[in-house]
């Protein structure tokens, strides 16, 4: 009987298996999209006397947009040229790559929010997108530092929110989501932050009585001794924080952080 080869049963080898390619082709902006700003439903761009600076010619030079004309520049346009009307109807004006010279006369305008003006401005989807994928991306960085954080850096963010720490941690835990996901780039920050730092410490030496916080003054609790008093209407325990971040009050940080121990 002759030998036959029999085939391997399971999955391929690494050098069998190769990814596939996925193959893409982004298609090119057809359509340029601009929005009016603080108009009405019928909005049309003055033309008369527009001028801009022309950098190609070092001068200021008048321009309009004519349909038939290659060029928005007046005086390379002929002399019998009629300007087209540029009409943004319900705040919207869309222009296809068809007609570059329009797109290049809005560009231009002094009247386009990019250039400094205030009548209207392109509505640019990508970098929309992009600018929303990354407040995206920043709240997932911050949800996941719930989960990653030790816990002592998390109650010392929500003693500086000014949360209540004495209860379950889940229920801490679900404050701080709700910081994270409403203001993601502040929560992050506030790890690293020595103010948070700071009045997490001096809320946490409020709560374990070793100071009191009162209108006119910080004192110490046992024997009421004025630590540093309070100016009127000011917040005595950011006044506490920021005396606590200078080295003049290196001793008494020492002192309450030996108390804390």
């Amino acid at each position: 009987m002759e030998n036959e080869t029999k085939r391997s049963v399971g999955r391929p080898s690494t050098q069998q298996a190769k990814k596939t390619q996925i193959k893409r082709n982004e298609d090119s902006l057809t359509v340029k999209e601009f929005m009016a700003l603080n108009s009405g439903s019928v909005f049309m761009l003055m033309q008369s006397g527009i001028t801009v600076y022309d950098k190609d010619s070092d001068r200021v030079r008048e321009i309009r947009y004519c349909e038939n004309e290659n060029s928005i520049f007046k005086d390379e346009q002929s002399e019998t040229s009629v300007k087209s009307p540029v009409v943004f109807r319900m705040g919207r004006l869309f222009v296809p790559k068809e007609q570059p010279n329009l797109r290049r006369f809005l560009e231009v305008h002094p009247g386009n929010k990019s250039n400094g003006g205030s009548l209207f401005e392109e509505v640019n989807k990508e970098e929309k997108a992009q600018a929303k994928m990354q407040d995206e991306f920043l709240a997932v960085d911050a949800i996941s530092l719930i989960r990653t954080k030790e816990l002592d850096d998390l109650l010392a963010v929500a003693l500086a929110f000014g949360m209540d720490i004495d209860r379950p941690v889940s229920e801490i835990k679900h404050d701080l989501l709700q910081k994270a996901k409403s203001n993601p780039k502040v929560f992050i920050d506030s790890f690293d932050n020595p103010i948070v730092a700071m009045k997490a410490k001096i809320k946490q030496a409020v709560s374990l009585q070793l100071i009191k916080a009162d209108q006119d003054a910080i004192r110490w609790f046992d024997t009421n001794k004025v630590i540093i008093s309070v100016p009127p209407g000011q917040d005595p325990v950011d006044i506490m924080v920021r005396y606590c971040l200078t080295e003049a009050a290196a001793s008494l940080v020492s002192e309450i952080d030996r108390q804390m121990a």
